[in-house]
């Protein structure tokens, strides 16, 4: 069918998370070069969106680099600063000490207003940026986005958003407890972090 020209075209949805034309100060890229050792060394974070039949839901995460454990989330309606937020404060919980902990993210709004690089500096976290536009400077937070929803399904059309919201947390919980990755040597995050 592909030879003949018979397929149809998938029309790609594309809602766009990400606004960096804002004039919040803006930080450099400091995990380009850097070689990752440990947990907790670096956190990357992102937002992506979740459709419901009740409207749109959006899904941040922060994700341990090292281990490709989800340390902290937070899913909301709204793409305001504060599920951001949230998820960083949960990601905080699990930690005795955040000095040093480098948080990379995009150059979104969420992640360059004052509250939240407030939070990151009362922490004493180093704040690392993607440049502008380039997704491969953020490509595990990304990669993870993709996970959750392809081979979990949260990429499907959810049916409320209360059904999103425990759908993400059974969704998040086995893909931390159970989904193994080549690039951790095919063990799980959850295995990963603690080891």
């Amino acid at each position: 069918m592909r030879d003949e020209g018979l397929l149809i075209r998938r029309r790609r949805k594309y809602v766009r998370t990400t606004n960096s034309e804002h004039g919040f100060k803006t930080y450099n890229n400091k995990i380009k070069e850097l070689a990752i050792t440990r947990p907790n060394q670096v956190w990357v974070s992102d937002i992506t969106y979740l459709s419901t039949a009740e409207g749109f839901m959006y899904l941040a995460l922060i994700t341990d680099l090292f281990s490709r454990k989800i340390v902290g989330y937070d899913i909301s309606d709204s793409l305001e600063a504060e599920g951001c937020k949230r998820a960083l404060k949960k990601a905080l919980s699990i930690v005795r000490d955040t000095k040093g902990i480098i948080h990379h993210s995009d150059r979104g709004i969420q992640y360059c207003c004052k509250e939240y690089i407030k939070m990151l500096k009362k922490n004493k976290m180093e704040i690392s940026m993607a440049a502008k536009g380039d997704c491969y400077e953020n490509a595990v937070a990304e990669r993870v986005n993709g996970i959750l929803k392809q081979e979990y399904e949260l990429g499907s059309r959810i049916i409320s958003k209360e059904i999103a919201i425990r759908t993400t947390k059974e969704s998040i919980n086995l893909y931390n407890t159970r989904r193994l990755h080549s690039s951790i040597n095919f063990i799980t995050p959850e295995e990963k972090y603690a080891a």
